[in-house]
């Protein structure tokens, strides 16, 4: 799906992705794209009714502490990957 930008920086997201995720988004500015992600109202909540009790006995410090490392790590191997291709 492509959208633009209105002349205030808007973008309207149709009627059915929003019935299908919601109404609220984080956007989250990467290196090389911006995304959209969906907020729930509780997100731990809405964590656990995507992945069921695979992390029932983990506490939600754990959980940001383990999603910052991954995307730190994510982050460094794409600018790695970025600096390998200027070289070439």
């Amino acid at each position: 799906m492509s959208k633009s930008t209105d002349e205030r920086g808007r973008i309207y997201l149709p009627k059915d992705v929003r019935s299908r995720f919601g109404e609220r988004y984080r956007i989250v500015e990467l290196p090389s794209h911006v995304a959209l992600f969906p907020v729930d109202d509780d997100p731990l909540e809405g964590l656990r009714e995507a992945v069921g009790d695979a992390f029932e006995e983990t506490d939600a410090d754990e959980l940001k502490e383990e999603a910052r490392r991954a995307i730190s790590e994510e982050i460094e191997a794409e600018d790695e990957e970025r600096s390998g291709n200027r070289e070439a």
